[in-house]
């Protein structure tokens, strides 16, 4: 342990810096000296250090800390195999209890959250069943003036995407409460909208709030997960929008069957009965969203220390994650690094197809030659099988730990299903009507179940390869200041006039999946160059060393220090890049 030497009384002593914060280290005895048959040298302790701290400051940290020193079942056998790196004094836990705080996040936290943005993207994108519930024709809207009702949103979604970093800066419970309520009262206020002004208002409205709390969640959950399992809990979150989709289908279904002769017109009680209930929701998410591991209500104080020492945050980290300051150098490092523009323009042209399906699709599929109520309803299986395959897609990254062959594989089954669709519509005339139909619709599966995962992987990738939370951060708003600008493009795909097969629209989404597993190939590349040059580096000064003991070699080689990812052997902080 580094900066504390041996005092005469035998206690391991450091410098008193003045402050309430300075970590002080007593011996913890396990038995008397005489019980232990092991000499030891005069001035040492007999037994592990027990961190003892003044956290008065801090208090998201000192609570759960304090609690280390009031557990009677703390100072167990158990916690004697610490996963901690070597040579750490800071308080041990087992792999139970770690696996334990992982299942309480993955039960209380990701499914809320999951819900929030189901409910978001259900508000944003219920206009396409709104179009052909009667939205377009109650307020007479051009082809033009629907794509532009589209765009809107984006255009403020884009522009607020900075929103991101105010997560480091307000307390989550209460900024996403105030994000959640403000959506939904948007969202319910277009039920009153008379004339194209009036909801084009209200769509640009949507965007700003929505941009505050989308982005920035997988920046949030990866304040609670290590890197390894953030791919599915990404992917639990941004499945939400394929199950908000065929929800939104599902239940325009329902209302337009219902209330065709109702005292409002479908359309009104459509954005009514899904967006108020983000009112309502916003209520609880002030009391269920923690601000960090360690103000988790729903885990014991044992366990806040666990979840953070899991993730091996320290006092600076908690008080800057509640305070105003900014690792700024951090931030221009990000903003200057090639690797995050390549992630961002792959995530801009994955928004191309992601902001087009789901706006269209009721009307692409109507134009196949279905009904309107029937277009509702067929709607919704494709986005129930994207949100299976996401699901699928993201843990098993996870447990491989790698992105890039799963997001170049569904990059390329997206582009050749709309590719399909693409081919479809311009032979139609030599195919009989059932044929093509069956095509087109059926290749609407691997297209959806394509762009839904290659989005998942495509945020978790560009936060795996940071350290600093600014950083992660930093590269979240970059990811969506250029990947949202897709969205400006994948709105104004689908023209009527383009219908009913819609040809330009399906091939320049093929396209755009195809450049997405290009930069997937270039970046993976590009980070296995990264780790080879970093691997070589380390076994050079290895071989310099002289011999080392093997656990101390595996240890250097493996980061013994911060989350396992991060190698010490040079006082660098050096990244194992996953790819």
């Amino acid at each position: 342990m580094a900066g504390l030497q041996p005092s005469p009384a035998g206690n391991p002593s450091s410098s008193s810096s003045g402050t309430s914060s300075s970590p002080q280290f007593t011996p913890v005895s396990y038995g008397s000296d005489d019980e232990s048959p092991t000499h030891r040298p005069t001035g040492f302790s007999t037994g592990p250090l027990r961190v003892q701290t003044n956290f008065d400051d801090h208090p998201d940290v000192g609570d759960p800390l304090s609690d280390v020193e009031n557990e009677n079942d703390y100072n167990t056998s158990e916690e004697h195999e610490s996963k901690l790196p070597r040579g750490s004094s800071a308080p041990r836990y087992t792999p139970e209890e770690e696996s334990e705080v992982v299942r309480r996040f993955d039960r209380r936290l990701v499914p809320f959250l999951a819900l929030l943005y189901l409910l978001a993207f259900l508000d944003r994108s219920n206009i396409g069943n709104a179009k052909i519930a009667g939205l377009k024709d109650d307020l007479q809207l051009s082809s033009s003036q629907y794509e532009w009702l589209l765009t809107a949103f984006y255009i403020t979604y884009i522009l607020f995407e900075w929103m991101t970093l105010m997560y480091r800066v307000v307390p989550p419970h209460i900024y996403i409460s105030l994000c959640v309520c403000g959506w939904g009262l948007v969202a319910s206020f277009q039920c009153l909208a008379t004339s194209f002004g009036g909801l084009v208002v209200l769509r640009a409205l949507l965007g700003i709030t929505e941009a505050a709390f989308g982005p920035g969640v997988p920046f949030y959950l990866s304040l609670f997960y290590r890197r390894h399992e953030l791919a599915f809990r990404n992917g639990l979150f941004i499945s939400a929008a394929p199950l908000a989709t065929s929800f939104a289908s599902s239940l325009a279904y329902l209302i337009i069957r219902f209330s065709n002769n109702g005292p409002i017109s479908p359309w009104r009680t459509l954005f009514l009965v899904e967006g108020f209930p983000s009112v309502i929701v916003a209520v609880f998410a002030w009391f269920l969203i923690p601000d960090s591991p360690g103000r988790a209500r729903f885990l014991t104080r044992r366990q806040r220390m666990v979840a953070q020492q899991r993730l091996e945050e320290s006092t600076v980290d908690y008080q800057q994650f509640h305070g105003n300051q900014f690792n700024w150098r951090e931030i221009l490092k990000i903003a200057s690094d090639p690797k995050a523009y390549m992630a961002a323009f792959m995530f801009f042209s994955c928004n191309v197809a992601f902001s087009s399906m789901p706006v269209f699709l009721p009307t692409i599929i109507k134009d196949m030659g279905y009904s309107s109520l029937h277009a509702q309803a067929l709607s919704a299986p494709p986005y129930i099988f994207a949100f299976v395959i996401v699901l699928l897609t993201a843990y098993a990254s996870d447990r491989s730990r790698s992105r890039s062959p799963y997001l170049i594989a569904h990059a390329l089954i997206s582009s050749m299903s709309y590719l399909a669709i693409a081919a479809t519509g311009y032979f139609h005339s030599r195919l009989p009507p059932w044929l093509h139909t069956f095509i087109r619709y059926i290749c609407v599966y691997p297209a959806t179940a394509g762009f839904f995962s290659a989005i998942t992987l495509i945020i978790t990738w560009s936060m795996d390869n940071r350290i600093e939370k600014e950083g992660k951060g930093a590269s979240i708003a970059i990811l969506n200041i250029i990947g949202q600008c897709g969205p400006l493009l994948g709105t104004r795909l689908y023209p009527e006039s383009d219908g009913p097969w819609y040809i330009r629209g399906m091939a320049t989404c093929s396209f755009f999946m195809v450049i997405v597993a290009l930069l997937a190939v270039g970046l993976r590349i590009i980070l296995q160059r990264l780790n080879r040059a970093a691997a070589e580096t380390t076994y050079s000064i290895i071989e310099q060393a002289g011999p080392v003991d093997h656990g101390e070699e595996r240890d250097e080689l493996m980061g013994g220090g911060r989350r396992n990812d991060i190698e010490h052997s040079t006082g660098d902080r050096r990244l194992v890049y996953i790819t």
